[in-house]
């Protein structure tokens, strides 16, 4: 492992200090709205800015690092970034906020593709799925890390906001120093929506609905939490909590995913989510109780979406799979922008314990409609399964292809060690 992270430490280096800004400027705009008077409705809409810009962010980035090169759109798209996270405090209206909001999605994504495309370039197939599995740990530990930087300053002033920047500004001087030029991103046009739903129903409805849960989780958590009194403090650790529980609980989910149908697991992860949900509805704002409740809720959130993708590519073909992540990404990315929206109207007409009862609410329809899959499909046999891997909700096509190729790999070489046993036997 130490030899794989030795090539691309720098990458993995940039991408934790871009997650540390990334991260304290999703919880800062909860708690900066909250200190000027925001609404949850008009938050809602903020939050929901960033995936839109997200979402096309995905779409566009590939073609201008066809037209300029890699390294021109990382070093512009960061240089927005950073300037989109400083312009906050400056301009307190939501109005202004979800433009900005929008601008920071598209740059952030951007950023993932370009990251990621030299990330896969670095890796053999070998190596691949050490160097996504240290990525995706790169991630997490910035989003958890952000939370303890956000106590260092007051939200009511510019200093956590310039924090933020600074830390972009800089994330990107270790990997433009480091990494080599790479081919022009080639990402698969995303699969129709209506294909990717007869190929595989379960994974299109349960992915969409699991951006709803992921983007109230990250958009509205801080604000659920200025609304119910919590301290600054408190709202970085329960925000912490929520991505700490996806890293310890990836490992035994995926261990699982390669050793039972899928689709109970898919049930069983819903269901301790929607448990943990209600938990935090009925804390009364008792904060260890929330906080074991954002451990499970947050910690299904990660394993479940890389079970969604898991469970789609079993019923496709080699070559249908890098279409089929594209398309989940679109629905996911869908999801991600209904769901702050419908829990931000939620929060405003029937007060903050609906963050709790809408993501309890979703849990619950993912592990219904898996159940009444059960009932329409027979399940892929384990043995034929694609092998699982730690795929985060924050990264883009490029890394959800990269992991697509590592799984037929992975298959293609089981394949042909049960080949060399018959024959030997």
């Amino acid at each position: 492992m130490n030899s794989v992270i030795s090539g691309v430490w720098a990458l993995l280096v940039g991408i934790v200090l871009i997650m540390l800004g990334n991260g304290m400027h999703f919880t800062l705009i909860g708690l900066r709205g909250g200190i000027e008077g925001f609404s949850a409705a008009e938050l809602a809409i903020v939050t929901s800015g960033y995936f839109v810009g997200f979402l096309s962010g995905a779409q566009l980035t590939p073609k201008l690092i066809r037209r300029v090169g890699h390294v021109r759109v990382f070093a512009a798209l960061g240089s927005f970034m950073s300037a989109g996270l400083i312009a906050f405090p400056l301009a307190a209206d939501p109005w202004v906020w979800t433009v900005l909001r929008i601008v920071v999605g598209f740059c952030m994504s951007g950023v993932y593709v370009t990251a990621e495309s030299w990330l896969n370039n670095a890796a053999t197939n070998e190596t691949r799925g050490k160097v996504l599995s240290a990525y995706m740990i790169a991630q997490t530990l910035g989003l958890i890390g952000a939370q303890g930087l956000l106590t260092l300053g007051d939200a009511a002033t510019s200093v956590l906001f310039i924090g933020a920047s600074i830390l972009v500004s800089i994330s990107f001087a270790p990997i433009l120093l480091s990494a080599v030029p790479v081919p022009a991103a080639e990402v698969a046009r995303p699969m129709p929506l209506h294909r990717l739903f007869v190929s595989s129903p379960l994974g299109t409805v349960g992915i969409f609905l699991l951006g709803t849960v992921y983007a109230t989780q990250s958009g509205m958590g801080a604000v659920y939490g200025t609304e119910i009194g919590l301290s600054t403090n408190q709202i970085a650790t329960f925000i912490a909590t929520l991505f700490a529980g996806a890293l310890f609980l990836q490992y035994p989910i995926g261990w699982l995913s390669d050793r039972v149908d899928r689709r109970k697991l898919i049930f069983g992860a819903a269901v301790i989510g929607g448990v943990a949900a209600v938990a935090g509805w009925f804390s009364g704002g008792g904060f260890w109780l929330l906080t074991g409740a954002a451990f499970f809720a947050g910690g299904v959130s990660a394993p479940l979406y890389a079970l969604f993708l898991a469970y789609t590519n079993d019923f496709l073909d080699a070559e249908d799979m890098a279409a089929a992540s594209g398309g989940l990404v679109f629905t996911f990315g869908l999801g991600a922008i209904a769901g702050p929206l419908a829990t931000g109207w939620a929060m405003q007409v029937f007060g903050p314990g609906a963050f709790w009862l809408f993501m309890s609410g979703t849990f619950g329809a993912i592990g219904l409609y898996a159940l009444y899959r059960m009932t329409q499909r027979a399940g892929v046999p384990v043995d034929e399964t694609d092998s699982y891997l730690g795929i985060l909700p924050t990264s883009s096509p490029v890394a959800l292809e990269a992991a697509s190729a590592w799984a037929i790999d992975q298959a293609e070489a089981e394949a042909e060690d049960e080949r060399a046993e018959a024959q030997s036997s």
